[in-house]
């Protein structure tokens, strides 16, 4: 029987590379946009029409009339940041409440995670994570430990299952010694009103939702948050979120059978970045770092902490599109280098004991890269409408990483707004 299929698009590096504005340019060609992990740490940035718009919890394709929009299981949800962020989106036109569909199996993020994501992280003192407080690993831990708290709950009994579970999270938060409950009680009257907002919204069965769609011939473009490096299996562990931002993450975190997955979209910045915490090879300390991070605004959509930057990593770049079965490369933000005389690419790792790797070790903590360098092309590329019109060097230094990575690129970003995509001829 023919179906439909489900095309997914996720970061190859440690987040921020730039997926809201890639699943915006995408969406015309899908009939749903669907997220499948991660919370409110996610901060997806769109520009178009002189507006700029930060997505946290809401699917990107929010922006694109007629489409349906789903928050799968494999999400944690805030019931008062999601009402924030959703009536905002609102003044701004967008009807939500038609397009938006919640999983009943998606888990809440109750106030007092939050409180358990400050104690944990105080717990570790120098060996801190750098999470953004937003209570998400604690929710996964409930999650994973089976004491969790789901949207469906909201539908039946809801104030004794709060009861129950805060009366829970306060025994251990006692046992860890935590006094700080200032504002609790402001912060816990806004999430209940959240929870009231939530309930306006169609809260579904999404696994049979998304497979009644995928029958109908219909096409799914699902969206991860965060990026391959940050995966609680396959990153740099410990320092990585609570959830599989890989594209296994989308078959769990939406009910899909992997025989359904069409395409694999990774995104890539030109340079590399992360924030918080935690080995990162090719990081610069240097003036070419501090030219990146102000040329390119690096600093996070939802923290604004600011994003350490380095050049691009080759090696970890391949064994992202190795985990991830990658069918196409998207290369974001190649107009921050336009300026530099020279750009460096890491093509391999020397190990503590001096030995040389083209993979990526278990840690990553000492390795020292090495280094290919290109001629700059020292040309503002920001107003460009076609691949014809790049010049040489960056034609060369694009065709290196196809063969590098033995993947194509098949759409490269020129600035931040929707109109500077340029996709490229197959």
């Amino acid at each position: 029987m023919e179906t439909g299929k489900v095309d997914v698009l996720l970061g190859l590096q440690w987040g921020d590379e730039g997926k809201g504005k890639v699943v915006d340019v995408l969406t015309p060609k899908y009939d749903v946009v669907a997220r499948f992990q991660g919370g409110p740490n996610a901060g997806h940035t769109l520009e178009f029409q002189g507006q700029k718009y930060v997505l946290r919890s809401i699917p990107s394709g929010i922006f694109q009339g007629g489409k349906i929009n789903i928050i799968g299981n494999g999400v944690v949800l805030a019931p008062d940041l999601f009402m924030e962020e959703a009536e905002e989106l609102e003044k701004s036109g967008h009807p939500l409440k038609e397009r938006l569909h919640i999983s009943k199996k998606a888990h809440l993020i109750m106030p007092t995670h939050r409180i358990l994501d400050r104690a944990y992280e105080a717990a570790k003192g120098k060996n801190k994570v750098g999470t953004t407080g937003k209570g998400i690993g604690p929710t996964y831990t409930d999650k994973v430990s089976r004491n969790g708290l789901r949207v469906g709950d909201i539908l039946e009994n809801f104030e004794e299952k709060y009861a129950q579970h805060k009366e829970r999270h306060m025994k251990m938060l006692k046992a860890l010694g935590w006094t700080d409950f200032e504002g609790f009680d402001e912060v816990e009257k806004k999430w209940l009103k959240g929870v009231e907002y939530l309930r306006q919204f169609p809260i579904v069965d999404s696994e049979h939702e998304i497979n009644h769609i995928l029958r109908a011939g219909k096409n799914i473009l699902c969206e991860g948050a965060q990026g391959t490096m940050l995966d609680v299996d396959f990153g740099s562990y410990p320092f990585v979120t609570s959830s599989n931002t890989i594209c296994a993450g989308a078959c769990t975190g939406l009910g899909v059978g992997p025989n359904k997955v069409g395409n694999v979209f990774g995104i890539m910045k030109a340079y590399c970045t992360r924030v918080g915490a935690g080995p990162f090879p090719t990081e610069l300390f240097d003036e070419d770092g501090k030219t990146i991070r102000a040329i390119g605004h690096e600093y996070g959509a939802v923290t604004g902490r600011e994003r350490r930057c380095g050049w691009i990593d080759l090696i970890q770049l391949r064994y992202s599109i190795m985990i991830n079965g990658v069918t196409e490369l998207i290369m974001m933000k190649s107009d921050v280098l336009d300026g530099f005389d020279t750009i460096k690419a890491c093509v391999g790792y020397q190990l503590k004991d001096g030995t040389v790797t083209d993979e990526l070790p278990y840690s990553i903590d000492d390795v020292k890269p090495i280094y290919k360098e290109f001629p700059g092309w020292k040309t503002d590329m920001t107003k460009f409408t076609s691949e014809e019109q790049f010049p040489d060097a960056f034609k060369n230094y694009i065709k290196f990483l196809e063969d590098f990575l033995e993947t194509p690129i098949g759409i490269i970003s020129i600035g931040p707004d929707r109109e500077q995509t340029i996709v490229r001829k197959k």
